[in-house]
């Protein structure tokens, strides 16, 4: 399986590229960061994160993109400018047709290090053994893409055959007259 992670920011939008599967070693197939001026309108900044995701879309060609699922904190200018990044990363991925998961940043950190509160040198250590690195991937961003990507590779496939299987089990719903189910 491959996945894109895409850790959304409006400055700086990390993408991860990873290769793997359950109990198999994982490999880095490239990882990045786009960024964007403040000096710009949010308009230019979130077309310059979707030329950027649209790009390693279409060289990387993903099986399923994973992004952090976004929380509350105290700067509502932070969390507008990174909904409205991963809103750009949904819709290039749906575009395409590509399963797309969010995953908490807890969920990561526990995932890659076995701490949901692990810092972030944490994560970029871990992320750096887990993918066999010579170094550690800067900026934090792409260190949180990759965990991303991680993340979805170890748990994400194991959900969505979850889901699917629930899906299948499920009897039809009939549709009643009128469009009221």
């Amino acid at each position: 399986m491959r996945v894109l992670g895409i850790d959304p920011g409006l400055t700086r939008c990390g993408l991860g590229v990873v290769d793997g599967s359950i109990g198999r070693p994982l490999t880095l197939v490239d990882v990045g960061v786009v960024r964007t001026s403040a000096h710009l309108g949010v308009p230019e900044r979130l077309v310059t994160i979707e030329q950027g995701i649209d790009a390693r879309l279409d060289e990387y060609q993903p099986d399923a993109v994973a992004i952090e699922r976004i929380f509350a904190r105290s700067d509502v200018s932070t969390i507008m400018g990174t909904a409205q990044a991963a809103g750009i990363a949904m819709v290039c991925a749906a575009r395409r047709g590509l399963p797309v998961a969010l995953h908490t940043p807890s969920e990561v950190k526990a995932a890659v290090s076995g701490n949901g509160r692990a810092d972030k040198a944490q994560v970029g250590a871990m992320v750096t053994r887990i993918l066999r690195l010579d170094a550690m991937p800067k900026p934090a961003d792409a260190a949180d893409a990759l965990a991303l990507a991680i993340t979805h590779i170890w748990r994400g496939g194991t959900q969505a055959r979850i889901d699917a299987a629930l899906a299948a089990a499920r009897p039809p719903r009939s549709r009643i007259p009128g469009g009221v189910r």
